[in-house]
């Protein structure tokens, strides 16, 4: 698996920042809103380059959305950030009727996704809201697994979709490791490695640890292919299907509830046009804590490590 070179940790929130500001070198109509936490969500990156097309509305995420509705109603492309778990419940409302329900074109990024945000806490960890978002009609739902993912994802999600997106990322520096030139299509997976024996479908920073956790199994004799579903919603239908012809059982993984998540998304997939037995690895029905990222990661078992022991147990 040399294929895959980590160029260095980054955090994804600063792929969204460099996404942001890139869309709007070329699109004079982007609108950067924050709620008081610009750096925090990658946000200054675009407002640094472009202080006149940037407004902070203070801590008031259902008013930043009511604001970026009005703007698009204006014919401008507004991209509000807060933290993901602000976003999808706090701002629910205001998503869902004034932005999903006139299906205007705002860009709403998710940051602090996940517990690998670490010291923040269950009240800032994101662990609900792609189930909150993809339930929403309308919505792109879009979890890229890397910071320059994360940076093409943004530009086109700004420049290329119709309607509302929600695109979530993380705070802490991770494994940079796709290609600047790579095929990147909202709504299509990405095969990242072929396999035969085990299929591992994931999203978000856990298509690393996948890849790592499937190293791991390559290694005692196992072929494993890996797919990165950096959009939950559309789902690459197309993909699955291909999947459920060569595999009994998939293994999905998300730094998410599996409740909802990818693994429920797929699952509900699977349920009504192949039937294929879907083990979920993700958040069981539990908050977050507070401590640090790696440690986290490790005690709810989505590091590679615990990806591969939930792998191994379930083919046991």
């Amino acid at each position: 698996m040399s294929e895959f070179i980590n160029r260095g940790n980054k955090a994804t929130k600063t792929g969204f920042g460099e996404g942001v500001r890139n869309a709007a070198a070329v699109n004079d109509k982007v609108i950067g809103i924050g709620a008081d936490i610009t750096a925090s969500v990658g946000m200054n990156i675009f407002s640094e380059a472009f202080p006149e097309r940037f407004v902070s509305l203070g801590i008031a995420e259902q008013n930043c959305v009511a604001v970026a509705a009005g703007m698009a109603l204006s014919n401008k492309i507004p991209v509000f950030s807060t933290y993901g778990v602000f976003a999808a419940h706090r701002a629910c409302d205001q998503i869902r009727i004034s932005v999903c329900y006139n299906n205007l074109h705002v860009i709403i990024g998710g940051a602090h996704a996940g517990v690998s945000v670490g010291p923040d806490g269950a009240t800032h960890q994101a662990l609900e809201d792609i189930a909150m978002m993809r339930v929403l009609p309308r919505m792109t739902v879009i979890s890229p697994c890397d910071a320059t993912q994360t940076m093409i994802a943004t530009e086109k999600a700004i420049l290329e979709c119709v309607g509302p997106v929600y695109l979530r990322f993380g705070r802490e520096p991770r494994p940079d490791f796709t290609d600047v030139n790579q095929d990147f299509v909202i709504g299509k997976g990405q095969i990242l490695k072929e396999g035969k024996d085990i299929c591992i479908i994931a999203t978000g920073h856990e298509v690393w640890e996948s890849i790592l956790a499937a190293q791991r199994l390559e290694n005692e004799g196992r072929s494993v292919m890996v797919v990165n579903i950096h959009t939950i919603k559309p789902l690459d239908e197309q993909l699955l299907l291909e999947i459920a012809d060569r595999f009994s059982t998939v293994f999905t993984v998300e730094e998410h509830q599996i409740i909802g998540g990818l693994g429920g998304a797929v699952a509900e997939f699977f349920s009504e046009n192949h039937p294929v037995r879907v083990v979920r690895i993700g958040m069981n029905d539990t908050f977050g804590e507070s401590g640090q990222s790696e440690e986290l990661m490790h005690h709810f078992k989505l590091d590679a490590d615990g990806i591969y022991e939930k792998i191994v147990s379930s083919l046991l």
